[in-house]
């Protein structure tokens, strides 16, 4: 201590505090006495004998002679002696769920009947989780956070030229400290999300909160009371039940423990990938496991016990349950709906029917894997299974104005069934104008245009035309129009033409395909 005497009310205000519970940094704010001092006369408090009340009735004089003689400060009494070897064991168990210092000081009565009463008991557990040099900050419950972070120093990937920079994640559980370490293509929402994902598969369930230092990939906008998370991470978030909680902008302590873990990760699993290379990211997260569970299974420095122990024996209950449905990123794009009610997905080039009453307007299309989401202005307007086949139409009927709605009854099959109700050599040429056609639309208006000849001159003659049709290798609706027009189908065989004449309507083969 220093050699000016601390006043007696300053004294009195840091033991009052301190049995309030209040921390050693929060009390030199407030009193005004360096860190040092303070947990000088804290030690010599948990040394003595004696609860707040006894203290709080002794004179000034008196607590001059206890706080300040060399025989208070260099000696503890018998039964610190006694409970101090315990202390670490003691508040290790602390962490566990369900675990109370009343609990832990029953415990101690029954083996030390002589013991401390339950304040001084509880004093002297705050104080060596306060001054001591702990495995983990007091802060860190079971269950309760898992901070993130990527590794400032990248690893590579790739042979020669084709050689590529790949980002680190790095996750670890507060109170337990067990680590989770993954190799990523960038620090993308996508590959965040992932890699978060895979952290919480690793630990076998989910904590109660995300910590994330501010990652563009996670937070919109950092501030020192409340971020404002990206939309997909916080759906993430939401799917797994679990709260994000970015570090304050400028309060180091936040984020000390992951950046302790990257530092840690260097020295056991940086320096065991020196001088390896490989080929693909998968082949670097194959070799990058089997490193992090030596340094997750590797005893802390001065301690018995390792990351891997401490997580089995305290945390991994503390945790919920893993959601079983994995969570699907979300992609985003801007489209305008066609006139003819549909939106087009590019990446599949496939389309999807919106409400016709949105025709014109700008929305939103939100897709993932499974599933496809159209949204106008907040509001979901269409959601479809995805489906990847190119130059294909998935429609919902309610979307279709009521003159549109028999279109979707359209179908090759039924097409081809109605041909063969005329003849078969009718279901042969719809069959092949249905091969021919680009576009399943165009296809299905030609078959209703050919088949309606049927109704309109008889079975036989469309027959016939499509007889006539097919030797000319002509397959669509103007061709069946100008051989029933002209009658060429009633010719007889050794009047037939082995060309039609010449119309404007019709333009050849090629133009049709």
């Amino acid at each position: 201590m220093s050699n000016k005497p601390i006043k007696m009310n300053k004294l009195r205000q840091i033991i009052r505090l301190y049995c309030q519970g209040t921390g050693i940094k929060t009390i030199h704010g407030m009193v005004g006495t360096s860190r040092n001092t303070i947990k000088k006369y804290v030690r010599v408090w948990n040394s003595l004998d004696m609860d707040f009340e006894a203290f709080s009735v002794r004179s000034d004089s008196e607590l001059s002679v206890i706080f300040t003689t060399p025989v208070a400060k260099i000696h503890s009494s018998p039964r610190m002696r006694e409970l101090e070897p315990l202390l670490p064991e003691l508040c290790k168990r602390l962490k566990k769920k369900g675990m109370t210092r009343e609990i832990l000081h029953k415990e101690y009565l029954e083996k030390h009947p002589n013991g401390y009463s339950r304040s001084s008991f509880n004093n002297a557990i705050h104080t060596y989780l306060q001054l001591a040099r702990p495995v983990m900050h007091v802060e860190h419950k079971a269950g309760d956070k898992m901070y993130i972070d990527f590794a400032g120093s990248k690893l590579k990937v790739g042979q020669g030229e084709a050689v590529r920079e790949v980002e680190v994640f790095v996750a670890i559980l507060g109170c337990s400290q067990l680590t989770y370490v993954e190799a990523v293509d960038s620090q993308r929402k996508e590959d965040l999300i992932l890699a978060c994902q895979n952290a919480l598969r690793y630990f076998g369930g989910v904590p109660k909160a995300i910590v994330p230092d501010n990652l563009r990939s996670a937070v919109t906008r950092g501030s020192k009371y409340e971020a404002v998370l990206n939309d997909e991470f916080a759906a993430f978030a939401e799917h797994y039940g679990i709260t994000v909680v970015p570090a304050r902008v400028y309060k180091p302590r936040d984020k000390s423990l992951v950046e302790g873990a990257v530092k840690l990760i260097y020295r056991s699993i940086y320096t065991r990938l020196e001088g390896l290379s490989f080929d693909t990211l998968v082949s670097l997260n194959e070799s990058i496991l089997p490193a992090l569970e030596m340094h997750n299974s590797k005893p802390f420095s001065g301690r018995s016990y390792s990351r891997r122990e401490q997580f089995e024996e305290i945390e991994r209950e503390a945790l919920s349950a893993l959601n079983p449905i994995d969570y699907q990123v979300h992609k985003q794009v801007m489209v305008t709906v066609m006139k003819n009610g549909y939106i087009r997905l590019g990446e599949d080039i496939h389309y999807y029917s919106v409400p016709y009453t949105y025709i014109g307007k700008k929305v939103k299309i939100l897709y993932t894997t499974a599933l496809v989401k159209v949204y106008y202005q907040y509001t979901m307007i269409a959601c479809h299974e995805r489906i990847k086949s190119k130059y294909h139409y998935t429609t919902n009927e309610d979307h279709l104005a009521s003159q549109h709605r028999f279109l979707t009854e359209w179908s090759p099959d039924k097409f081809i069934q109605q041909a063969q109700a005329i003849h078969e050599d009718v279901a042969l040429y719809i069959s092949k104008v249905l091969e021919l056609k680009p576009y399943p639309e165009q296809a299905y208006k030609s078959c209703s245009g050919i088949l309606s000849f049927a109704r309109r001159v008889g079975p036989e003659r469309l027959t016939n035309a499509c007889r006539w049709a097919m030797n000319l290798s002509q397959y669509n609706y103007p061709v069946i129009e100008e051989i029933l027009r002209k009658r060429l189908d009633q010719l007889q065989p050794e009047q037939e033409l082995t060309e039609i004449p010449p119309h404007s309507n019709i333009r050849g083969r090629e133009y049709y395909q």
